[in-house]
C-alpha cells in the first residue's frame, strides 16, 4: 500500500495587484486544502507515535488534511526552481515577514505585504502549510487536521501536565492548554478531586497545594443580562478548561496536573510536511490526476529548502532527528534547512498527549520540558550523564545542508551552547554539511521594523538590534552551498578554545558594571530529566519528570567592555554600539522578580554624554565621544555594513538600508537624548 495525497484548490488571484517582482516578474497567490491518505502499517511512517491506534478507511489508511498557501511565479519558467517552505510558527506565516522586512499577515495579499520583495526577487515558490495538529481556528492560522488515537472501542487515557501563568490581574479561567490558540487535552472526569492544582513563585520553589473545593473544570461565560443588571457571568462545568474563582496571581506559576482522554496522533505532522514537499518536488499529478501545482505553468523545482524559527527550528531538527527527511521512497526531501532561533531543543510533539504551543525549558515556565532532550548537536556525541551515542545527523544519504542560527538570547533561555560542544561544555567539530552562526548580542524575536523600545515585564528596555539583514544573505548562501557547492563563510559561534563561551562566573567577571541594572542568576539550566522508560517511543509515564542528579554544561558567550558579545556574527547594530544588547531580561516585581523571562534580550542605553557618564559611574564610554553626532553614528553603522558584506554575511543591497535607518540616531529604536 502506498501513501495517497491530493490537492484541493480553492482559490487563485493575483498576489500584489499584479505587481511585477525583478526578471521573476508577477506572483499568483494559490490556496486550499491538502489531503493525506497514509499505510500505518508502512516503515516510512513506522516512527509517528499511535499512528497504529488512529482509525482506518476501508483501504486500511490514516487520514488528515491541511490547509496550504502557494505564492508561485505566473510564469514558471521564470521562476529559479527552488520551493521555500515557511513552516511558519504556531500556524503563523512569517516568511515575508523576516525575509522581505514586511508587516506580519497571515492574509498576504498586497503589494505592502510583498515588502522588499526579496524571496520574489529571486524567484522562489513560497509553500506555508498546516502541519500542527492541536491549533484551533483563528486570526488566519494554517489548520491541520488530524485523527484522535483510541484503544479499540475506548479511549486512551493518561496522565498531563500544563503550566498556567497570568500575565496581568483578574484572570480567572484558562484553557487545560494554557493558551486559548491551542485545543486542550479534555480530563477524563471533571471531579476536581482526581486531578492536582498548585502553584510556586519560581520554577524550583515548593508548590503550595489549592484544595480542591476552591477551583472546578469549568469556564465563564458573559453576555447582557435583563433588567438593567448590565453583563452576567455564568460558570459553566468544562472538561478543557480550569476556573480558579478567586483568580490567578499575576507571574506566578500555577500548575494543574490531570487525567486527559483522546490524544491526537500529532506525530503525522512531520509526515504531512514530507509528503507534500515530497510530491511537489518529484510528483507530476495527484491522486485523483490534478497537476502539480508548481508545474502545471512550466514551472520546476530543482531543490527544496525549508525555514522555521523557535517553535518551528525545533521541529525542523526533530523532524531530521526522527528520519523524515527521508521520502517514502527513500528520496532527499530539503536539500537544505535553516533552523533559526531553535537553540538545543527539538519537538514536543511526537508524543501522546503533546502541547506543540508551549514555550519550552526556561528558566521560570515550562522549565521540566521533554523538549530539550538529548541529543543536542548535529554531531554524533556521547551523553556523560547516560552513555547514550546519538546525533542529529546520522543519515548523509538524506541529510540535508544546514545552517543553523541561533542569537544571544537561545544561550541564556534555551542552552543553545549545547549545539555546538559536548554535554560536559567541551567544542564539538560539525558535520561536514553543518554551519553554526550566532548572531551576537541579538534576542529571540528581532522584529524588521520597531516604533519604539518596550519592555513589558522585564526591568529593561528589550533588545533592539536589528538582525533581519542576515536572513537574505544566509539563505543566498545556502543556495550556492546546495546547487553550486560554494561553502559559505565558516561557522561563527563562541567557543571554549578562545574563551568566548564561558561559565556564568566568567561571564560576570567580564561583565560591565552599569549602574541600576541588576544581572541573571545565570542561564536557564538543564538538568537530566527521567520521563519514563518510554519516552523516546512517545509515552511519558512520569510528569513532572524525575531528576535523577546530574546536569548538562550550558554556556554563554563572553562579552566586550560594553558588555556585547565577542563571538558570532557582530550586526552593524552591535559592532557600532548606541547600548549593550543582552541575550538576557529579567522580570521585574510584578511577574516574578529577578527571574530571565521568557525568550527576550535587554537593551541597556550607553550614557549619553561624558557628564552623565562621570555622575553615574557607567563604565561604558558615551554615545558622543563615540561618534561625534549622528552623522558620525550613521558612517560607523555603514562601515560596520561594509565589513559584513565583506565577509560574505550580508547583501550589497542591505548596506544603504542600514545606514538610512541609523540616521537621526537610530530612532525610533533607540532611546538616544540627543
Amino acid at each position: 500500500m502506498t501513501n495517497k495525497i491530493t490537492f484541493d484548490i480553492h482559490h487563485r488571484a493575483p498576489f500584489a495587484e499584479g505587481a511585477g517582482f525583478g526578471d521573476t516578474g508577477a506572483y499568483e497567490h494559490i490556496r486550499g486544502r491538502v489531503h493525506f491518505a497514509v499505510d500505518p502499517l508502512a516503515p516510512a511512517q513506522a516512527a509517528v507515535t499511535d499512528i497504529a491506534l488512529a482509525p482506518r478507511d476501508a483501504d486500511g489508511l490514516v487520514h488528515c488534511a491541511a490547509d496550504f498557501e502557494i505564492l508561485r511565479p505566473v510564469d514558471g519558467a521564470r521562476g529559479n526552481g527552488r520551493l521555500f517552505y515557511d513552516y511558519g510558527n504556531r500556524g503563523n506565516k512569517r516568511a515575508l515577514q523576516f525575509f522581505n522586512d514586511a508587516p506580519k499577515t497571515n492574509a498576504p495579499r498586497t503589494v505592502a505585504d510583498a515588502g522588499n520583495g526579496f524571496l520574489m526577487r529571486r524567484g522562489y515558490h513560497i509553500l506555508w502549510m498546516g502541519w500542527q495538529g492541536d491549533l484551533l481556528p483563528g486570526d488566519g492560522r494554517m489548520l491541520f487536521d488530524v485523527p484522535v488515537a483510541t484503544d479499540g472501542d475506548a479511549p486512551l487515557t493518561g496522565t498531563v501536565r500544563t503550566e498556567l501563568i497570568a500575565g496581568g490581574p483578574g484572570v480567572t479561567v484558562f484553557p487545560l492548554s494554557s493558551l486559548v490558540t491551542a485545543r486542550s487535552n479534555p480530563a477524563v472526569s471533571t471531579d476536581t478531586g482526581r486531578a492536582r492544582l498548585s502553584r510556586r513563585r519560581y520554577a524550583w520553589s515548593p508548590r503550595e497545594d489549592i484544595s480542591a473545593d476552591r477551583w472546578s473544570f469549568a469556564r465563564v461565560e458573559r453576555g447582557p443580562g435583563v433588567d438593567n443588571q448590565g453583563t452576567e457571568n455564568a460558570v459553566v462545568p468544562s472538561d478543557s478548561h480550569v476556573y480558579l474563582p478567586e483568580g490567578f496571581e499575576t507571574g506566578w506559576i500555577y500548575e494543574i496536573v490531570y487525567e486527559a482522554r483522546d490524544p491526537q496522533v500529532l506525530g503525522l505532522g512531520h509526515l504531512a510536511v514530507r509528503d507534500a514537499v515530497s510530491f511537489l518536488k518529484y510528483g507530476d499529478a495527484d491522486a485523483n490526476g490534478t497537476p502539480n501545482p508548481l508545474k502545471d505553468n512550466g514551472g520546476r523545482v530543482d531543490y527544496a529548502y525549508a525555514w522555521g524559527r523557535s517553535q518551528t527550528g525545533r521541529c525542523i531538527r526533530d523532524a531530521l532527528y526522527l528520519g523524515f527527511n527521508a521520502d517514502a521512497a527513500g528520496r532527499r526531501v530539503f536539500d537544505g534547512v535553516l533552523p533559526h532561533v531553535a537553540g538545543a531543543g527539538k519537538m514536543w510533539m511526537n508524543h501522546r498527549f503533546a502541547n506543540l504551543v508551549l514555550l519550552p525549558g526556561q528558566e521560570f515556565e515550562n522549565h521540566f520540558s521533554p523538549a530539550d532532550r538529548f541529543p543536542f548537536a548535529y554531531a554524533v556525541s556521547t551523553d556523560h550523564l547516560t552513555g547514550v551515542v546519538d546525533g542529529i545527523l546520522k543519515r548523509p544519504a538524506t541529510d540535508p545542508k544546514v545552517i543553523h542560527t541561533d542569537t544571544a538570547a537561545e544561550y541564556w533561555h534555551r542552552r543553545a551552547s549545547l549545539v555546538h560542544t559536548d554535554t560536559e561544555g567541551r567544542d564539538l567539530p560539525l558535520p561536514d554539511g553543518v554551519r553554526v552562526y550566532h548572531w551576537a548580542s541579538t534576542q529571540h524575536f528581532a522584529a524588521p521594523k520597531v516604533e519604539q523600545p518596550g519592555h513589558g515585564m522585564s526591568q529593561t528596555y528589550f533588545n533592539v538590534a536589528a538582525s533581519s539583514m542576515l536572513f537574505r544573505a544566509t539563505l543566498d548562501n545556502l543556495d550556492a552551498w546546495v546547487t553550486q557547492g560554494i561553502a559559505p563563510p565558516d561557522s561563527r559561534m563562541p567557543r571554549r578554545s578562545d574563551s568566548t563561551l564561558v561559565s556564568f562566573d566568567d561571564w560576570k567577571a567580564g561583565f560591565p558594571q552599569i549602574p541600576g541594572v541588576a544581572l541573571p542568576r545565570g542561564p536557564s539550566r538543564l538538568e537530566l530529566m527521567d520521563f519514563g522508560p518510554d519516552i523516546d517511543c512517545g509515552l511519558i509515564a512520569k510528569d513532572p519528570p524525575d531528576l535523577p542528579g546530574g546536569e548538562y554544561c550550558v554556556q554563554v558567550p563572553a562579552t566586550d567592555t560594553d558588555g556585547n558579545d565577542i563571538a558570532g556574527i557582530r550586526v552593524p547594530m552591535v559592532q557600532a554600539p548606541l547600548g549593550t544588547y543582552t541575550g538576557w531580561s529579567l522580570r521585574n516585581a510584578t511577574f516574578g522578580l529577578g527571574a530571565l523571562e521568557g525568550i527576550t534580550g535587554s537593551y541597556i542605553p550607553l550614557p549619553t554624554r561624558e557628564d552623565e557618564r562621570a555622575q553615574t559611574g557607567d563604565p561604558r564610554v558615551s554615545v558622543t565621544e563615540r561618534y561625534g553626532d549622528a552623522a558620525g553614528y550613521a558612517r560607523a553603522i555603514g562601515a560596520a555594513a561594509r565589513r559584513l558584506v565583506d565577509a560574505g554575511l550580508m547583501l550589497e543591497e542591505d548596506v544603504a538600508q542600514a545606514t538610512a535607518e541609523a540616521a537621526d540616531w537610530g530612532r525610533p529604536r533607540h532611546d538616544v537624548k540627543l
